[in-house]
């Protein structure tokens, strides 16, 4: 069984910077991708970013292009989304998932993706 765990989230003001982290347990290795969404209320679960298994390509909403940067660390088993300048419309509870390859569609589409964490708030306020 697999199982994704976020932490890094809080509240920040706007202007600020946090560092999400998001960490992969249970029988999984090899070649996976790791995508970053989120969901605000009311709202349906967008995609924020993806990295590949090596890390060498990498993918962001146009909203968090220039702010966000995904990476991870394969020898921990690690995925971070290190967030700058924040502003208010990135409110949202944060998930990650596996990209396992073996779901076919859109890169930035939840449907590909598995073994969902169960998210961390990040609230910036004005």
């Amino acid at each position: 069984q697999v199982q994704m765990v976020e932490s890094g989230g809080g509240t920040v003001q706007a202007g600020g910077s946090l560092t999400l982290s998001c960490g992969a347990s249970g029988e999984i290795s090899g070649l996976y991708s790791v995508g970053w969404f989120r969901q605000a209320p009311g709202k349906e679960r967008e995609f924020v970013a993806r990295i590949n298994w090596s890390g060498g390509i990498t993918s962001y909403v146009d909203s968090a292009k220039g702010r966000f940067t995904i990476s991870r660390d394969n020898a921990k088993n690690l995925v971070y989304l290190q967030m700058t300048r924040l502003k208010s419309d990135d409110t949202a509870i944060y998930y990650c998932a596996v990209d396992l390859l073996t779901i076919s569609g859109p890169l930035s589409s939840t449907m590909r993706y598995e073994h969902w964490g169960q998210g961390t708030q990040v609230t910036v306020s004005s």
